[in-house]
């Protein structure tokens, strides 16, 4: 007897893990349906940085505003999202170039840890931009690629700067 009562609690515990399985699948899926629109500004690689994103039908319109160092100019350079995708939670985007430089970015929105659109980090992109520099001689690309998080600036931020 002793036996068959592992044997049932093994089999327990088993039907108990394999119930959860389907939980967490669709508990992974609702991450999609909880990112409905994701237009917004976002803090690009530094606070001071933006990335405009507008969302119309799956593809994206916008800016990234990057501010040069100290040393080069008090310019700011506005490069433009000239091709930019979301399927799912899956977001792309490519900039144009600004001396011999641009961006694209591949990775997924989603939720961050402010409660309302108004909080900072209310969503979020997480994923890899690649920073790509052109040899104006050669014509060969150097890519710098890195792992990033551009969190949602909120609208305090933007009122902020009103």
């Amino acid at each position: 007897m002793t036996g068959v009562r592992r044997l049932t609690l093994r089999l327990a515990v088993l039907l108990v893990i394999l119930t959860c399985v389907p939980y967490r699948a669709s508990a992974a899926g609702q991450a999609v349906e909880n990112v409905p629109d994701m237009s917004g500004d976002y803090e690009f690689t530094q606070a001071v940085d933006t990335l405009g994103i507008l969302e119309e039908e799956g593809r994206l319109k916008g800016y990234i505003d990057v501010a040069q160092g100290a040393d080069e100019s008090d310019e700011v350079l506005s490069y433009q999202l000239i091709a930019g995708t979301r399927q799912g939670n899956h977001v792309e985007f490519k900039t144009n170039k600004i001396h011999e430089k641009y961006y694209r970015f591949t990775g997924t929105v989603e939720r961050g840890r402010g409660h309302t659109e108004g909080d900072p980090d209310f969503l979020r992109l997480t994923g890899d931009l690649e920073i790509v520099k052109l040899d104006s001689e050669t014509g060969q690309e150097h890519v710098e690629r890195r792992r990033e998080i551009f969190k949602w600036k909120g609208n305090s931020k933007r009122d902020d700067e009103n």
